[in-house]
């Protein structure tokens, strides 16, 4: 079976908690799975986050003040992994995308009265919330620079519009966080803003429901329409026309949440392959003695212990050194993105007719996890970005 991540080096309170977590997940949260291509339905969201609650497991990455378990930025893998070890594990514990990224960002960038009436009862898990900056085409989406939703002063109060596409939870979210473009005041520079918007807000409406082949996420993937939506300087989040630097702070670790959670979905599906390689019989062979089916399990290997180790690696610059965290969390999401669906794609073919069924639940995995290349910046684009900052990076080395 695939290792558990490595825990030489990690302190002692994180391992505990990790093994908290691999205990949860395998026994309240496995039987608890919805049928493949089924959703988790609010219920049983509920009656397991109360157990992850009494479990002590329950927010694993907030910060202790707002009833987590405050873990640091660089020993999040090892404890979203084990959550990842099933789709639903991340909803349990309340660090499922778009809420874990959203209280990373209200923690570090909130006023006080924005994380007691928004970041305290999301880490709870009492409501549920999103993040709006993707548009339709040409408005921004791979590229933020083609913001087109605009907020705009009007006496003393904001007045945004625009259209918004893929907003990840809005349906059932009780308030999302904006993505406007603004123009320069006084005290302010021209650029992006952030907003905090109740969804119960007039002109606030929840549109089409984009149907992707993924399941897990709570609320789905919608359009979501702001029509002369007015608030007061109060839903500012942070600073007026910082909006974009603000989203490196949030977008960098949420591209790694993604690559660890998902991560901890590929141990499963190898998990899943190497048992039925211990059992079926071919040619009068065990599977797992056969060469072909060694090296489709050698090479998932290989592919996990590599994330692992970018992620790791990461995930503390991240911590000490934003900057270059975020340009190797880019790296890390193109091929963490690309060897998950690997893995899970070769335990699929190890597992034959059955692994194409719904008598397994593999398919699916590759469902959920085949828009991550997509999701958070295509790879292209991160191919983009990492071609040009290794050019730039080598010219400063070698002109004068």
């Amino acid at each position: 079976m695939s290792t558990p991540p490595d825990a030489c080096g990690r302190p002692a309170e994180i391992e505990d908690l990790r093994q908290r977590v691999h205990g949860f997940i395998r026994d309240v949260v496995i039987d608890a799975e919805p049928a493949p291509g089924e959703r988790l339905d609010d219920k049983a969201r509920d009656q397991m986050q109360t157990a992850a609650k009494a479990a002590g497991v329950f927010a694993p990455l907030v910060p202790r003040e707002y009833g987590g378990q405050g873990t640091p930025l660089g020993h999040w893998s090892p404890i979203l992994q084990e959550a990842g070890y099933s789709p639903i594990g991340p909803s349990a514990l309340n660090c499922m995308a778009p809420d874990e990224g959203n209280m990373h960002l209200l923690h570090l960038i909130a006023r006080d009265e924005h994380k007691r009436r928004y970041l305290e009862p999301l880490a709870r898990g009492d409501i549920r919330s999103c993040f709006a900056m993707t548009e339709p085409h040409p408005g921004a989406g791979s590229d933020p620079d083609a913001l087109r939703t605009t907020a705009r002063r009007a006496r003393d109060r904001w007045v945004i519009n625009g259209h918004k596409r893929f907003i990840s939870g809005a349906v059932g979210a009780t308030f999302c966080i904006v993505m406007a473009r603004t123009h320069a005041g006084s005290d302010r520079p021209a650029g992006a803003t952030m907003f905090l918007v109740d969804m119960d807000t007039p002109g606030v409406r929840v549109g089409q429901q984009i149907h992707t082949v993924d399941r897990y996420i709570a609320g789905g993937h919608p359009h979501l329409h702001f029509d002369g939506v007015e608030v007061g300087d109060e839903a500012v989040l942070g600073e007026p026309g910082l909006g974009f630097r603000y989203a490196q702070v949030r977008l960098g670790p949420a591209r790694l949440t993604h690559c660890m959670r998902w991560l901890g979905l590929a141990r499963r599906a190898l998990d899943i392959a190497v048992d039925r390689a211990d059992r079926r019989v071919l040619f009068g062979s065990l599977l797992r003695s056969l060469g072909m089916a060694q090296q489709l399990i050698a090479d998932s290997v290989i592919d996990i212990e590599t994330s692992d180790a970018i992620i790791a690696k990461a995930a503390t610059l991240l911590e000490h050194d934003p900057k270059a965290g975020s340009a190797l969390s880019s790296v890390a999401k193109v091929h963490c993105s690309e060897a998950i669906y690997r893995v899970i794609d070769r335990a699929i073919q190890l597992c034959g007719g059955d692994g194409v069924s719904d008598g397994l639940p593999l398919a699916q995995y590759l469902n959920e996890v085949r828009p991550f290349r997509i999701y958070d910046g295509a790879s292209e684009v991160h191919r983009w970005a990492i071609a040009r900052r290794a050019s730039a990076q080598r010219r400063s080395a070698v002109e004068p």
